[in-house]
C-alpha cells in the first residue's frame, strides 16, 4: 500500500512516511492510491469479531507486512486499546424510542481522539525506535485532539510534542487535561484566538519545507492519515453490530468540525461497507452550507458555542472528501485549493457536490438552544447523559421523529465525547451533575503552559521553540 497527495505531486509514500507526514510539500492531504474492496461475504464473516479483532482485519489492509509484521502490528494494537476501561471499546446503547448511541469515550482522555492517537502513538515509537529518529509533532487542537495526542506519547523517547489550544474556548477540563502534564518532551502553548487562527502558523511550519525537514515535523491532528484508518473500524464495528445479516443500510450521525470523522466513514463506505452519513454541525454551520449549496468560503468569525470543539471554519479534511468523490482528480482539487487559499472561498462543482450528497445524505445545524434541550430531553426521557458534541447529533434524531420521518431507517449517533468534560454545558441545560473524581484531581494538580497572546508572533514563537528543543537534544 503506497500513498498519495490529494494534489498530485506527491506519489509512493509508504505508511511509515504517512504517518510521519502532516501537510505533503505540495500543500496536499494523504489517501491511499487505492482503497481496498471488502466482498459482502468477508463482511458478514467479519459480524462476531470484537472490536480489536475487527481492528486486527483493517488495519493490515493499509500496513504491508513488509513495513509492520503482522505478529508485531497485532501486538501495538493490543497495546493501543488495553486503557480503555471497557472491553467492549466502542458500545453501542440503544435507548427507547430508536435512539442509538455509540459511545467513543471510553479511552484515557474521555473522547474519540483516544482511538485513532492510542494506536497512532504506538506506531510512531514502533518506527522510531527502530530508526533511532526523533520527531517534532504540532498539534492544533479545538479541544479533544491536543489531550490525546498529549495522553499518546507523553514521556515516549524520540518524540517533542508542542500543543496549541485556543485560550478560554475549551472547556476548563479540556484545558486542564493538557496543561497539567509535565513531562519534559510535552509543549503546551494557550493562543488568545481561535482554532482556526492557531492552525495558520502550524501549516505555515509544515510550508517551510527546509524547516519541516532539518525538524523531522509531523503532525497528529486529522491530517494525518493513521488517524483516518483506524477511525474506519469504528464505522464498520458500528455497522456489523447494527446489522450483521449486512443486508441493509446504516446511517451514522456524526457530530462534525475538521471532517476527519466524516472522512473514515466514507473510507469505510468506499471499502464496501453499506454506510450513509448525516453531518451535524454548530452555528459554525460551513461544513452544511459546502455540502448543500457548494459555498466553501470562511464567514468573518468564529462563534463560541456549547461544542467547542466544533467551533471551526475551516474543515481541511473537505479537501480529501472532494478527491475521493471526484474519483482521484488532483488537478481539479489543486484548482479548488489554490482558488480557496487565495479568496477564502470556492464553489465545489456541481458533479462533485452531487457526489458527496449521495454520501452525505443529510446535514443538520444545532443552536445552542437545540443542544440544551437536547441533553435535557434526553435526561429526563432516559436519565442518559450527553455532551454537548452528542447532542448536536441527538438532536437530529429528535428533529426528525419531530418530522415523522425515517421510522425504519437503521440509524446510530455517534458520541464523541464523554459529558465529564463538559460542566459548563450541563450548568446551562439545567442537568444537576457531581463532579467525578478523575475530573476533581485535574483541579488538584501542577500546570504549565505559555501564552501567546493577540500581539506577539505566533510563528516565530513556534519555530524558537522547535529550534530550542532540538537544540537541548543535540546538547545532551
Amino acid at each position: 500500500m503506497k500513498y498519495r497527495s490529494t494534489r498530485g505531486d506527491i506519489s509512493g509514500r509508504t505508511f511509515e512516511e504517512a504517518l510521519c507526514t502532516g501537510y505533503a510539500e505540495d500543500g496536499g492531504i494523504l489517501l491511499p492510491e487505492t482503497i481496498p474492496k471488502i466482498d459482502v461475504d468477508t463482511l458478514k464473516s467479519w459480524a462476531s469479531l470484537s472490536y480489536v479483532d475487527l481492528a486486527k482485519k483493517i488495519i493490515p489492509l493499509y500496513v504491508s507486512a513488509e513495513e509492520i509484521p503482522s505478529t508485531e502490528l497485532n501486538d501495538l494494537i493490543d497495546s493501543a486499546f488495553s486503557r480503555f476501561s471497557t472491553p467492549e471499546i466502542t458500545p453501542i446503547k440503544r435507548l427507547p424510542g430508536g435512539l442509538n448511541v455509540m459511545e467513543l469515550f471510553h479511552g484515557p482522555t474521555w473522547a474519540f481522539k483516544d482511538l485513532a492517537l492510542s494506536c497512532v502513538g504506538q506506531f510512531l515509537r514502533y518506527f522510531l525506535s527502530k530508526r533511532k529518529k526523533h520527531l517534532n509533532i504540532l498539534v492544533g487542537t479545538s479541544g479533544d485532539t491536543g489531550s490525546a495526542a498529549i495522553e499518546a506519547v507523553r514521556g515516549q523517547e524520540g518524540i517533542d510534542i508542542v500543543v496549541l489550544l485556543p485560550k478560554g474556548r475549551c472547556s476548563q477540563i479540556q484545558e486542564l487535561q493538557m496543561t497539567t502534564v509535565l513531562e519534559d518532551n510535552v509543549h503546551v502553548y494557550r493562543v488568545d484566538g481561535s482554532s482556526d487562527d492557531l492552525d495558520i502558523p502550524i501549516k505555515q511550519c509544515f510550508q517551510d519545507h527546509a524547516f519541516s525537514k532539518r525538524h523531522n515535523l509531523s503532525s497528529i491532528n486529522s491530517i494525518n492519515w493513521a488517524r483516518i484508518m483506524v477511525q474506519a473500524v469504528h464505522y464498520t464495528y458500528a455497522y456489523l453490530q447494527m446489522c450483521p445479516s449486512c443486508d441493509d443500510i446504516v446511517q451514522i450521525v456524526i457530530p462534525t468540525g475538521a471532517c476527519g470523522n466524516v472522512t473514515s466513514g466514507i473510507i469505510a463506505k468506499e471499502m464496501g461497507v453499506p454506510l450513509e452519513f448525516v453531518c451535524a454541525v454548530t452555528q459554525n454551520d460551513v461544513v452544511a452550507r459546502t455540502i448543500q449549496t457548494g459555498d466553501y468560503s470562511v464567514a468573518d468569525h468564529v462563534i463560541q458555542t456549547l461544542a467547542p470543539a466544533m467551533d471551526i471554519q475551516i474543515p481541511y479534511n473537505m479537501e480529501r472528501i472532494w478527491y475521493i468523490m471526484s474519483g482521484g482528480d488532483c488537478g481539479l482539487i489543486k484548482k479548488l485549493m489554490a482558488e480557496f487559499e487565495n479568496t477564502g472561498r470556492v464553489t465545489v462543482p456541481e458533479e462533485i457536490s452531487d457526489a458527496v450528497r449521495k454520501v452525505i445524505v443529510d446535514t443538520f445545524i444545532a443552536s445552542d438552544d437545540i443542544v440544551r434541550q437536547t441533553m435535557k430531553r434526553t435526561w429526563d426521557d432516559h436519565g442518559y447523559l450527553l455532551c454537548p458534541h452528542t447532542a448536536v447529533g441527538v438532536g437530529y434524531q429528535y428533529h426528525q421523529i419531530k418530522r415523522g420521518l425515517d421510522e425504519n431507517k437503521i440509524r446510530v449517533v455517534i458520541a464523541t465525547a464523554s459529558v465529564i468534560k463538559f460542566e459548563e454545558a450541563l450548568q446551562s441545560a439545567s442537568i444537576p451533575f457531581q463532579r467525578d473524581p478523575q475530573v476533581l484531581k485535574l483541579f488538584e494538580m501542577k500546570q504549565r503552559y505559555t501564552d501567546m497572546n493577540k500581539d506577539e508572533n505566533w510563528l516565530q514563537m513556534l519555530r524558537d521553540k522547535i529550534e530550542e528543543i532540538d537544540k537541548g537534544r543535540l546538547q545532551e
